[in-house]
Order: structure tokens, then C-alpha cells, then sequence
């Protein structure tokens, strides 16, 4: 089958096999460019398919040859219709890993379930007996709690009062005001209960009563802040809810796992084009002016370059419960810059201004297209 982007608003609901391929490779190869490292050698990741959790557990498997677990939701292929970029991703992970001899095995299922909590601590004791480092990297739109069977959905809305700004639609280059209601009380209780820290504590709770958290034992969940330009919808809106419920509950969990003399802390990450950052309104005008400042002065990373940083440099060493990965998006100058754009971006300048290009070709190498050297006109095995 030949296969195409199908482009939906923020999502794309086709991905190419092949191209997810390349994307997990030129990860890998950019970890082996850099070295080994110490790290952690017994890793569960919990949302190892896309993005962060990914670009995690590559850095971790090919710098530190870490065992690694990974649990994510994805989808097959089925008839016509092509399986979810984190399938075909996590596919190349594990065939790459086993290539080169590394312990890789992943867990396909809802990981807010007790069924997938439990299947996963039978791997653990089964092949790996404990585990050094939990990352928490999920992220969904909705939760079933696995207690109460209550449904919850996250939405992207203010608090308080509604919230204009400027936005952009990437894929048409269209630059446009949007305008948002202020979210319920009932609307911010239910994104704080998807995407907040009550599964993290879950899952941290439960591998303590099952003895599989090893002595000296770090946790981490990821996290953004942004600037001031963008606090209205996130710091300040219901993602700003949920993920200072993160932040409370790394504070707890620093306290619970005194027992293994462990420590739970947040890794505060970089701006960049991932299937959730593609749905925020505002963020997408901002990634892309902050593109086109950073890849100027040359510190622009993408994923994996965050996490070779993170575990390569800052993780065992950086005391603060906060690990500011995005110390180079948040510099003075950096952000100074883009204030003075901020005003001029229109539809017409939006191309001289912004780095919209590279925006638009990470959205689609998400889902494994626009990667040179591959014949997208080819026949393939979805």
C-alpha cells in the first residue's frame, strides 16, 4: 500500500512505517555519536513510544546500556489503516535494540489499568528484578480510573476568565486570533485527574508494595513551564492545574520513597513539535518563532538531544527537584526576541519571522514522512 498523511486538524492519522524507522535510527545514531555515559541499568518507561518517553529510552538503551521496559498505548494496523506512529516506532526500537544485543521488551496497553500495572510487575520480577529508574512520560487525552471506573478528559481551556491570543494554523500558514472560554470547576477536576500526578503515585506505590524498586531508586516525570506569552493557556489554564498536582506529588513521593533512599523529580523540558504541544493553542506560533531564534544561535535540540543532556549530564548530578532542561529556550535573550516578534508575526510575514517550515516538517516526521532517502511512492507492508 502506498501511504500518505491524512492531516486532521492537529493530528495525522496515517504513518509510515518506513519513516518511523528512520526517525527511531537517526536517534540512535545520535546517541552513539556522543558516547557512553553512566546511568541507570534497569529502566521502566512508562509512555515509551513517542516523544520524550522515546528519545528517553533510546538515550538510556545506546549511551548507557540500560534494560529497558517500556509501557504505551498503540495502535495496529488494521485492514487499510496504518498503525499509530508510537507501534511502528516502538517495532524499530526493540528490532534495533536486539540487533545490538540490548534487553528491550515493551507493554501494549492502557497503562492507567491495574491489568497493565500487574503485567508489567510480573516482567520486572521476571527478567529484571527491580528497577533503578521510573520515567512517567504518558500523555492522553482521557483517563479510566482503575478504582472507581470514572471516565475523565483533560480539555485546553484558561481559568478564571477567557483568554484571546494569537495563534497559528501550521499547515495552512494562516496566522488568527482564537478566542477561549474559561474552563468549569468539573473541567479543571478532570484534567487534573488525567493529567496530573495520581497515576504517577499509583504506579510508584504499587512497585513499592511488590519490593521492585531497587535501593537508591529515582523516579522522574516530565514537565514544561513556557514564558509569560503562553502562561494564559498553559501554566496558567488547566495544564497549569494538572501539572502543579505533579509537582505536589513529586514532593510526596520524595517522601515515600525515603524508605528506598530514592528521590521523584521533575525534568523541566524544551518547547518542541510533539503530537500533544501540536494541540495547545498559541504554542505552535511560539515553537515557531523559537525554532528560528534557537537553531540561529545554534542550541536548538530536539528530543533526544534533551534526554543525552538530561541523563548524560544533569541527572546524577543536579540536586534540585526541578531539572531545568529548558534553560536555553528560557534565556533572557532568547525570549526578549521573541517578544519583540511576537507583534510583527502576521499570515504575510509569518515565513521571513517564524521557522513555520521546520515546524511544519517535524509535525510530519511525527508520523514518519518527509524523510529524505525514502521513496514515499513505494509499496508497503503497514
Amino acid at each position: 500500500m502506498i501511504i500518505e498523511p491524512k492531516i486532521r486538524g492537529f493530528i495525522c492519522t496515517a504513518a509510515h512505517p518506513v519513516g518511523c524507522a528512520k526517525a527511531v535510527e537517526e536517534q540512535i545514531r545520535y546517541v552513539q555519536s556522543k558516547g557512553s555515559f553512566s546511568g541507570p541499568k534497569r529502566v521502566l518507561i512508562l509512555g515509551s513510544s513517542t516523544g520524550y518517553g522515546l528519545a528517553s529510552r533510546i538515550a538510556l538503551t545506546f549511551g548507557a546500556n540500560a534494560k529497558t521496559i517500556g509501557v504505551a498505548f498503540e495502535r495496529p494496523a488494521e485492514g487499510n489503516r496504518t498503525a499509530s506512529p508510537g507501534w511502528y516506532n516502538t517495532a524499530a526500537f526493540e528490532r534495533f535494540a536486539h540487533d545490538e544485543n540490548h534487553y528491550a521488551k515493551s507493554i501494549n496497553g492502557d497503562a492507567f489499568s491495574t491489568a497493565i500495572k500487574q503485567e508489567t510487575a510480573n516482567l520486572i520480577r521476571q527478567d529484571l528484578g527491580q528497577i533503578d529508574l521510573v520515567i512517567y512520560s504518558l500523555a492522553s487525552p482521557r483517563r479510566v480510573h482503575p478504582v472507581t471506573g470514572q471516565i475523565f478528559s483533560s480539555v485546553l481551556k484558561p481559568i478564571g476568565q477567557s483568554f484571546t491570543g494569537k495563534t497559528v494554523d501550521p499547515m495552512k500558514g494562516e496566522v488568527k486570533d482564537i478566542t477561549l472560554e474559561p474552563a468549569t470547576d468539573a473541567e479543571i477536576a478532570d484534567t487534573i485527574a488525567v493529567m496530573g500526578g495520581e497515576d504517577w503515585a499509583m504506579w510508584i506505590d504499587f512497585l513499592l508494595k511488590e519490593n521492585l524498586l531497587a535501593e537508591g531508586v529515582s523516579t522522574v516525570a516530565y514537565d514544561y513551564v513556557g514564558p509569560k506569552l503562553t502562561y494564559p493557556i498553559y501554566k496558567e489554564g488547566t495544564i497549569g492545574a494538572a501539572k502543579a498536582h505533579v509537582y505536589e506529588t513529586a514532593i510526596q513521593l520524595n517522601k515515600t520513597l525515603q524508605k528506598r533512599k530514592g528521590r521523584a523529580l521533575l525534568s523541566v523540558n524544551k518547547a518542541l513539535v510533539t503530537q500533544a504541544s501540536s494541540a495547545i493553542p498559541v504554542v505552535p506560533l511560539y515553537i515557531s518563532l523559537l525554532y528560528k531564534i534557537m537553531k540561529k544561535q545554534g542550541t536548538h535540540e530536539g528530543c533526544i538531544e534533551q534526554m543525552v543532556r538530561l541523563f548524560s549530564q544533569k541527572f546524577m548530578t543536579d540536586q534540585s527537584d526541578r531539572i531545568r532542561m529548558d534553560d536555553w529556550e528560557m534565556n533572557g535573550g532568547v525570549q526578549d526576541e521573541i517578544k519583540q516578534l511576537w507583534s510583527q508575526v502576521t499570515t504575510e510575514t509569518l515565513a521571513a519571522l517564524t521557522d513555520i517550515e521546520g515546524y511544519r516538517q517535524d509535525f510530519y516526521r511525527l508520523f514518519g514522512f518527509q524523510f529524505p532517502g525514502i521513496d514515499y511512492n513505494a509499496d508497503v507492508e503497514l
